[in-house]
């Protein structure tokens, strides 16, 4: 039995690029880096980034082009496909790639919702939009009637 998969979170490096095959179906590419940080032997935080090709086909190539841009997180699922070719000088080139086989959006954050921090106040000075909104909880759980809830 053989496995070829791959999960990646990541943000994009650069913004989606949206293209049709001549049979019609939507392929889209883009990049994503992956962060590792760790503690060397001597005690120093360390860190690394991995970039990596990823290629979107059909329907979701098309709402990674919507909804997708520089700077995004996402969670990909995949697996890893590397295909080889001759260059202009005749040299075997290879570039590796994932094929994106499922892709979850993260959140969405841009200028305008950065908290904007007065220096005295500590009053907002721009209006927060765009930021997910959570679902009000009861303050006290305890009040419920858990013989109401179904499980």
């Amino acid at each position: 039995m053989n496995l070829n998969k791959v999960l990646l979170i990541g943000n994009l490096t650069r913004d989606v690029n949206l293209r049709t095959t001549p049979s019609g179906q939507s392929v889209a590419d883009f990049g994503l880096a992956t962060n590792r940080v760790w503690v060397d032997s001597s005690g120093q935080k360390q860190q690394e980034a991995e970039f990596h090709n990823i290629v979107v086909w059909g329907k979701m190539a098309e709402l990674c082009s919507q909804y997708l841009a520089k700077g995004r997180m996402v969670f990909i699922e995949g697996r890893i496909r590397t295909h080889s070719w001759q260059d202009a000088n005749n040299q075997k080139r290879f570039k590796t790639e994932i094929i994106a086989e499922n892709i979850q959006f993260g959140p969405r954050f841009t200028s305008q919702t950065e908290l904007k921090v007065g220096t005295e106040t500590g009053e907002v000075e721009e209006p927060l939009q765009d930021l997910p909104v959570l679902e009000e909880t009861k303050e006290n759980p305890e009040d419920e009637n858990l013989e109401e809830i179904p499980f």
